[in-house]
């Protein structure tokens, strides 16, 4: 089974039934798994704090849900993270290409790459860092805390990972 397979296995077994996307080419197999799946509504956003309200709009009308995003616009969200998904106790599996470290082959994409984790750290946000395919394989755990202690988490999955895709 293939990083991608195995990504959009855990989301279905875990009764994620709605998902949202941000294009990302190192994204993009699970992108577009997760939209030939029959189990999962997917809808792609334009933005990623737009795809965190609709993740919100779903749970709430009890969908579980997850994003699918690049960490470059982690400060986009601080303000829906803090204000909409911590405040209601929101769990949401945040998917997040972690862009701009070494072997990114586009130079802007280091900044964010800087700034990813301490932002996380500041909101009180679990974080995991996946680096090797087999990194996949803690994927089943992360959402079931996730769910039962009604958080978000921070899946960051850099371009090492996504070799195995």
């Amino acid at each position: 089974m293939s990083v991608n397979q195995r990504i959009v296995a855990d989301l279905v077994s875990n009764n994620v039934s709605f998902v949202t996307t941000v294009p990302c080419k190192q994204l993009a197999g699970v992108i577009e798994l997760i939209d030939k799946s029959e189990e999962i509504f997917h809808i792609p956003s334009n933005k990623e704090d737009e795809g965190m309200g609709l993740c919100a709009g779903a749970y709430m009308g009890g969908k579980r849900s997850a994003i699918i995003m690049q960490n470059t616009a982690i400060g986009v969200t601080i303000n829906t993270l803090a204000t909409l998904i911590q405040y209601y106790h929101i769990p949401l599996p945040m998917l997040i290409s972690y862009r701009g470290e070494l072997g990114e082959p586009v130079a802007c994409q280091v900044e964010m790459a800087v700034h990813t984790k301490a932002l996380l750290r500041q909101l009180h946000i679990p974080t995991y860092h996946f680096h090797h395919p087999d990194d996949a394989q803690e994927l089943e755990a992360i959402l079931k805390y996730c769910y039962m202690s009604k958080k978000p988490v921070a899946i960051l999955t850099d371009a090492s990972f996504w070799k195995g895709a």
